[in-house]
């Protein structure tokens, strides 16, 4: 009796999360399969990492293969859940750096997201995304909940979710997700500003299931019924029926005809004295409305009508709530192609910018907190004092006044107040009023912004800023190396880290009790051996807890445009566009594309210039040659650094030939000799060119390195010498 009672047990509850619980709202429709003592929620099937659907919507659980859902159970069983210790977790982290493993109602109390659209991924608390506020909102106003109406407080979390079109509406999650569960996908809005396709578009993102359905008060039995009744009496001063004013025939002068305005009033032809064949008639109290002049209305049955089906079709996210599918895999690419596809977004609209002198930063933050600011359209840049910048007569073309916008926009970010550390490896900062102007947000945002635009790469970031934002590496501690150096809080750290002895760590756990105590490490010290944990404390306190709000504005401007998601999946990728990275012989051999000619014989003397110049990036690397790898870049290009975003178009190589030369007859010797001496003359009298509008470089074929390195050292020194003239 007792096994059989546990087996009866083990059939009721869900083989993926093992709860029994029967909740669609939460946890999605609760399958039971008898003939296999199977059930599962609709929702652990839709974010396991190992399932999707292969069958037909009638075969399995809603297309899920009763052989496949066996074999995400076996595979969860050797995974633990990270929340409740337990094995089963069938629900991970979609970063690939990201280990966590839950069960899905365990991810819902442990704050994870799963969003119901694509291969419906899931994400941990540290790569879930988050909602950014408004900047006029006033939040000093009481909130309450637009769903429950319960008190609630305006602080964005997990729980606490707004609207993103009117920025008014409150409420807690699992309020929504009801609503949105009982609306359906066609009638799920905001409740205050009633905005449909924005506010699906985000609440999608944040977690929020909508099934693709009419709302439930639509598909209950007979809930309308009473509108499809008719009326049908007579309303005439004298009824002449001699079945009463309830009686209406089909046809004839006793077929009740209703008023053709209001349609609640009615009266047999004879006794209003219509003719047999009248079908247009209106009530005493509609003619007196309208002074008899009132039209016939058109029904709007007549119209066509749009069916379920077709308005399935047109929805924008139908394809996103039907079905998990497996997909193609999508390649990951390199950083330049994932950015030039964000950079697709940029509409044809432009928005002005106008900066003066070189206050790019101020004409940054001015735009983004524009009200008709819009991260979609394309910057248009104009300098109001063209004598404070480089190239003042570049700058009236419209993509070289962006290009130097964008330069300017992120060296000046870097020295701003919003970071601290030395160049090239920033740390964020923290300074109230940047906090109380929202500037983190705003400079996160500029970012964004810079690189889908093709700007140059941030560059300037520390390693340990890039593992605060992304997690990359994952799950690693942050030690004193990562700290800004020379600072206050710097130097009491390393202090207690230098202490050999614990009298001396005593001694400065004194001097510095006061940053202790604010971050909870105020405790006795009795061996060296605690002096690591006291340390590792301290740190996290002064890089992670207290740069939490900084570090949280500061993700939701690199949100615009999706920048910060792509590099949240692909952080390895995207390392070196955020933290420094030295241009190098390798990186500027990859970004020139060959082009050969295609006769034969000049192709076979374009050969050795390849070699050449693979060898020549290489000695401006190493500095065997009297120019750098940037001023090479500038000759060639016109840019002093590569944008993130690469460069288009792409830059090419073609080859200048030398002119051919008359000869006269005499002996092979001789003629050899003198062939040898011309050769050598037309070296010294081959420069390359550069086209930096089309990012055309012209090598000149020299018959050896010597002279291929000499033309090109001439050339490209002559104008970097001419440009410094000219700033």
């Amino acid at each position: 009796m007792k096994k059989r009672r546990r087996s009866q047990v083990s059939d009721e509850c869900c083989a993926l999360c093992r709860l029994s619980d029967d909740d669609p709202a939460m946890f999605g429709e609760k399958v039971t399969l008898k003939e296999h003592k199977l059930s599962v929620h609709y929702f652990c099937l839709l974010t396991s990492c190992g399932v999707y659907q292969r069958g037909e919507e009638d075969e399995g659980v809603f297309g899920f293969l009763v052989d496949d859902i066996k074999q995400e159970i076996r595979r969860s069983a050797r995974l633990m859940c990270s929340s409740c210790k337990r094995k089963g977790a069938c629900v991970g982290c979609n970063v690939r750096s990201c280990r966590r493993m839950v069960h899905f109602p365990c991810g819902r109390k442990r704050s994870f997201i799963s969003q119901f659209t694509g291969l419906f991924p899931s994400y941990c608390p540290d790569h879930s995304p988050t909602q950014s506020l408004c900047g006029g909102l006033d939040l000093s106003l009481p909130q309450t909940c637009s769903v429950c109406l319960d008190p609630i407080d305006p602080v964005l979390s997990y729980s606490i979710l707004k609207c993103p079109s009117c920025h008014a509406s409150w409420f807690h999650r699992d309020c929504v997700q009801r609503q949105a569960h009982s609306a359906g996908l066609f009638f799920f809005r905001c409740t205050l500003c009633s905005n449909k396709e924005s506010f699906q578009e985000e609440m999608l993102r944040m977690g929020i299931y909508i099934p693709e359905r009419d709302a439930s008060w639509e598909l209950e039995a007979n809930a309308y019924s009473e509108l499809l009744e008719v009326y049908a009496r007579c309303d005439a001063l004298v009824c002449l029926c001699n079945n009463g004013r309830t009686h209406s025939a089909k046809t004839g002068w006793f077929e009740v005809i209703r008023c053709r305005l209001c349609g609640s009033r009615g009266s047999h032809r004879k006794c209003s004295g219509l003719k047999l064949d009248t079908r247009d008639w209106a009530c005493s109290d509609c003619t007196q409305a309208t002074d008899g002049r009132a039209s016939l209305v058109s029904s709007p049955q007549g119209g066509q009508r749009r069916s379920l089906l077709s308005k399935r079709h047109l929805s924008p996210i139908h394809s996103s709530v039907v079905c998990k599918r497996l997909a193609l895999p999508v390649g990951s690419g390199s950083p330049e192609e994932i950015l030039q596809a964000l950079g697709r977004q940029l509409g044809p609209l432009s928005m002005q910018v106008e900066v003066d002198g070189d206050q790019a930063l101020s004409a940054g933050v001015e735009l983004v907190r524009r009200p008709d600011f819009d991260p979609t359209r394309t910057l248009s840049v104009r300098f109001k004092d063209d004598q404070l910048t480089a190239f003042p007569s570049s700058l009236r073309d419209s993509d070289t006044a962006r290009q130097y916008f964008l330069e300017l926009l992120v060296q000046q970010i870097q020295n701003s107040v919003v970071f601290e550390g030395p160049d090239g490896s920033k740390n964020l900062a923290l300074d109230s009023q940047a906090v109380r102007e929202d500037l983190y947000f705003d400079v996160g945002c500029l970012l964004a912004l810079s690189l889908a635009h093709g700007g140059p790469p941030v560059g300037f970031f520390s390693r340990a800023l890039y593992q605060c934002l992304f997690n990359h590496p994952a799950n690693r501690p942050l030690c004193l190396m990562h700290m800004t150096p020379d600072t206050h809080v710097t130097g009491r750290v390393s202090r207690m880290a230098e202490a050999e002895s614990v009298e001396e760590l005593q001694e400065v756990r004194a001097a510095s009790w006061e940053l202790l105590e604010l971050a909870g490490c105020n405790r006795p010290i009795g061996s060296l051996e605690e002096r690591e944990a006291l340390v590792e404390d301290v740190v996290g306190f002064t890089m992670i807890t207290r740069m939490q709000l900084p570090l949280q504005r500061f993700r939701a401007g690199l949100q615009t445009l999706g920048v910060f998601d792509q590099v949240q999946l692909y952080p390895s990728l995207f390392c070196h566009v955020f933290c420094s990275a030295r241009l190098s012989a390798q990186t500027l051999a990859h970004i020139f594309s060959v082009l050969v000619s295609q006769q034969e014989d000049k192709r076979s003397r374009e050969t050795p210039v390849c070699s050449f110049w693979t060898r020549f990036l290489l000695d401006c690397e190493v500095g065997r040659s009297s120019i750098s790898l940037q001023d090479l870049l500038r000759f060639s290009t016109g840019g002093e650094e590569l944008p993130a975003a690469g460069l288009l178009p792409s830059p090419s190589i073609s080859f200048l030939h030398p002119a051919k030369q008359g000869g006269g007859g005499g002996g092979g010797e001789r003629m050899r000799l003198r062939g040898r001496s011309e050769e050598l003359l037309r070296d010294e009298h081959l420069f390359p060119q550069s086209e930096p509008d089309s990012r055309r470089l012209l090598l000149p074929v020299s018959s050896s390195y010597e002279a291929f390195k000499s033309s090109m050292e001439q050339a490209v020194s002559h104008q970097m010498d001419l440009l410094l003239t000219a700033s």
